[in-house]
């Protein structure tokens, strides 16, 4: 890295917040959002065309809470804050069922096609309600969020709610439900105080430390025992370095929040490390999908193939380690990722980015979105890392 770390940080903020006003947003604002029945399509071909009217319920809660937290920290755009108010408005007309668990997908009316055993759906309504509430101003939608997290911890605690993953041959429990729930609880405390908020986040930060993390690999993994037991099972041995490096920065922004804790601190900085040495491609580039913890042959068939969102995570985790540490090395670190994934990722002829690439970094397939893909990682990274840039800004200029 140069001596001049404040330009090279300028100049991101800058363009995180150019790109989110003048590519990312106007393209989900004039493609996606459904202007007839509310919410927002995410199945989009290559120039925003709409190529599967389905829509993803996670969705409609991701891009609720993206277009107010876009208000909220980067310009108080009132068509944002429609955008977000049309999301949660079909959410809460359409996408849950009687027994009160939401819908994975529906149709373009809001009809039900498909619930699974997550409750995904219901994580990103809760952002999207308390995040709302802090732009609308009105409180009601915090109490939602804040009942819809209630919801939450009662499907996950009522045995026999959600269906397990797998017949109780061999018991197991997985990070990401542990981790989403970090964030949820965190984005709804911003909004309304409850204990319960804080106590979920200390109950994942300590199966994160004393289940997920496993020194002897240098790993946080995916799938572990009911007391962090280690699987020797392809699943049990998977690693996704972007869900971990997603976690270091959410347990980041909690050491954050309870005054730059330094244990939170390292213990975040520890997933960050294993996470990037075992996720970065040395030959190519980028963060890739799946690696197994005795480096046997993964599993899944797209295990080094590029996804969008493993890199955005990386951006923002590695900005977030610099400032909390102020060790040089993340700042290289985010110049390597971020180097790499605007070098591939960005559709410089119809805007947006792809979202799925081959090892080498060549377009696997350029739809815009799907189920899975549409405006939350990107926007986010974007919104996040903005954030963060300002706050290093502010802290040099502070110091002077």
């Amino acid at each position: 890295m140069t001596d001049n770390k404040t330009e090279y940080i300028k100049s991101w903020q800058s363009r995180y917040e150019n790109d989110l006003k003048n590519d990312i947003m106007p393209f989900w604002l004039k493609n996606g959002l459904d202007r007839k029945n509310g919410g927002v399509y995410t199945c989009l071909n290559r120039d925003g065309s709409l190529i599967d009217t389905t829509k993803s319920v996670w969705f409609q809660g991701r891009f609720g809470f993206i277009a107010a937290f876009a208000y909220n920290n980067i310009a108080p755009n009132p068509e944002w804050l429609e955008a977000s108010k049309s999301c949660i408005d079909f959410i809460e007309a359409h996408c849950a069922d009687e027994d009160g668990h939401m819908y994975f997908e529906v149709t373009c009316e809001g009809r039900p096609l498909r619930k699974r055993r997550y409750v995904f759906s219901e994580c990103f309504a809760a952002i999207a309600m308390a995040e709302y509430s802090i732009a609308s101003g009105d409180t009601t939608y915090a109490a939602k969020a804040l009942e819809l997290f209630r919801r939450i911890q009662n499907f996950i605690s009522t045995p026999g709610f959600l269906p397990p993953k797998y017949l109780p041959e061999i018991e197991m429990q997985g990070h990401s439900i542990t981790m989403i729930l970090i964030n949820t609880a965190f984005r709804i405390r911003k909004a309304i105080a409850a204990p319960e908020l804080d106590a979920r986040i200390d109950t994942s930060i300590k199966a994160l430390k004393n289940y997920f993390m496993h020194p002897e690999f240098e790993a946080l993994l995916e799938t572990v025992g009911p007391n962090g037991e280690f699987i020797d099972t392809i699943n049990g041995r998977t690693i996704n370095p972007g869900h971990c490096i997603e976690t270091a920065w959410f347990l980041l922004e909690e050491a954050e929040y309870r005054n730059s804790d330094p244990t939170l601190v390292d213990m975040a900085l520890t997933i960050l490390d294993w996470s990037w040495k075992w996720g970065w491609d040395e030959e190519y580039g980028g963060i890739i999908n799946f690696r197994d913890c005795r480096n046997l042959p993964p599993q899944d068939y797209s295990q080094d193939m590029k996804f969008w969102w493993p890199q955005t995570e990386a951006i923002i985790a590695t900005m977030y380690a610099y400032k909390m540490s102020g060790k040089e090395k993340y700042l290289e670190m985010h110049r390597s990722i971020s180097d790499w994934t605007y070098a591939h990722f960005p559709d410089k002829e119809y805007g947006e980015w792809y979202g799925y690439l081959h090892r080498d970094g060549s377009v696997a397939q350029p739809a815009k979105g799907n189920i899975f893909k549409g405006p939350f990682h990107v926007p986010r990274m974007m919104i996040r890392t903005s954030m963060l840039c300002c706050d290093i800004l502010e802290n040099e200029a502070s110091r002077k």
